[in-house]
């Protein structure tokens, strides 16, 4: 069961699970998706956290809005949800276009964020980062490929199942053009962050180091033989990796490179 909140920007839905007295933990679904798509997760999330699955402008059961969609407007939203419904900081899991709102997030409002963990995000406009140059050349809304996109969409969706086409042509714009983060503005993130990828994901696997790198003591988990839907191709071992990183603190390593402090001088 799930109800709307009114917030500034857009009349958004949302879901809760877990018990109410846990931490509070976001999960934020990917572009063009719904809640849906945590299924895997939501069972052993739940049972260590507090979730509050909140559906973003124009995806799910919340409408859409004038003008084009941004992932800045959907980092307010999110900032709005967490201060109005959640009231405290929380841990934030995002998935795709959720992982980069809730990097979005972590660097505008460090005192709502606990821990952060991106999982298949990027930092730059897809044209820049995709693995496959013409991955994104077929966004046609009627294309076979977003068939089981616009299925979940027009089930649920409270502005019709035509307003589809509307959708993708604004999210279609938003990959072309956003997120436009640098790496300086990826390293005043405070919050622990735990970057995760299939080793098969849309974008490459350099573009992904280079957004671990950025962040200050990233951690970094690449999963074998996964995709950019590494959430529903492994889920048991994401959910592990997910509530070790955020259940527990880092320990320390015998030998490390990246994370080495400066010794005495000599």
């Amino acid at each position: 069961m799930g109800q709307y909140v009114e917030l500034p920007g857009v009349r958004t839905w949302y879901e809760t699970d877990g018990a109410e007295d846990a931490e509070p933990l976001l999960l934020l679904h990917g572009g063009m998706c719904t809640n849906e798509t945590w299924a895997a997760q939501r069972p052993d999330l739940a049972a260590a956290y507090r979730l509050f699955l909140p559906e973003r402008r124009a995806h799910g059961r919340t409408p859409d809005v004038d003008g084009p969609l941004s992932y800045q407007d959907m980092a307010d939203d999110t900032v709005d949800f967490i201060e109005s419904v959640v009231q405290g900081p929380a841990h934030l899991v995002g998935w795709s276009d959720g992982g980069i709102v809730a990097l979005l997030v972590a660097l505008a409002r460090p005192d709502l964020v606990r821990k952060v963990v991106a999982i298949g995000a990027n930092f730059r406009p897809a044209p820049e980062i995709s693995a496959g140059p013409d991955m994104f050349d077929d966004m046609a809304p009627d294309s076979p490929g977003l068939a089981p996109l616009r299925e979940m969409y027009a089930a649920v969706t409270p502005d019709g199942a035509g307003h589809w086409p509307v959708v993708v042509g604004k999210l279609a714009a938003m990959f072309a053009a956003q997120p436009t983060l640098t790496t300086d503005d990826l390293a005043r993130i405070t919050a622990p962050t735990l970057v995760l990828v299939g080793d098969d994901d849309m974008m490459t696997l350099e573009h992904t180091i280079a957004l671990y790198r950025a962040i200050p003591d990233a951690e970094l988990s690449v999963i074998p033989r996964t995709s950019h839907a590494v959430p529903l191709e492994k889920p048991a071992q994401v959910n592990a990796l997910v509530l070790d990183f955020l259940g527990n603190d880092p320990v320390e390593t015998m030998l490390p490179v990246r994370r080495a402090r400066p010794g005495p001088p000599r």
